[in-house]
């Protein structure tokens, strides 16, 4: 089976997202987005924003918010190399994107991305400003494609 990458809308790739993402809800906005297509029907998304951490919002950085699959084998890599080809394309320097800890980031590193370091942890939650955490709060792997 071969996969093709197609366009998509914020609200199909948000559907998408609601219906097979493990951990998280659909992102919040976004830059742009691509399907990953088996022939028959759209097999994964990837969302791309701006950085969620402001101050990595340097107007040259974007973030992968979300890569979702229904598991068909290599469309994450597929989808994670797209967004790092079209973010160059649009004149961006770096793309980040964050995954559990315990993720094997193999996808990732086939797609020409580069592990940081760790990040993150916590909850956005603050004793002025409560929130109820919906996504992880266990510290994170950062990769980079630049």
């Amino acid at each position: 089976m071969s996969l093709n990458l197609e366009p998509i809308t914020y609200k199909e790739a948000c559907e998408f997202v609601r219906r097979y993402h493990r951990h998280h809800l659909p992102p919040q906005g976004w830059k742009f987005g691509i399907a990953a297509n088996d022939g028959e029907k759209i097999v994964g998304v990837v969302t791309v924003g701006r950085p969620v951490a402001r101050m990595l919002d340097d107007g040259l950085t974007l973030e992968v918010t979300r890569c979702c699959t229904d598991g068909t084998k290599n469309a994450c890599s597929m989808l994670y190399g797209a967004a790092r080809r079209a973010s160059r394309a649009l004149g961006y320097k770096r793309l980040i994107t964050y995954i559990l800890a315990t993720e094997s980031g193999s996808s990732l590193k086939a797609s020409g991305y580069k592990l940081i370091g760790m990040a993150g942890g916590g909850s956005w939650s603050r004793e002025n400003r409560k929130r109820i955490d919906q996504a992880p709060t266990v510290k994170k792997k950062l990769f980079e494609a630049t």
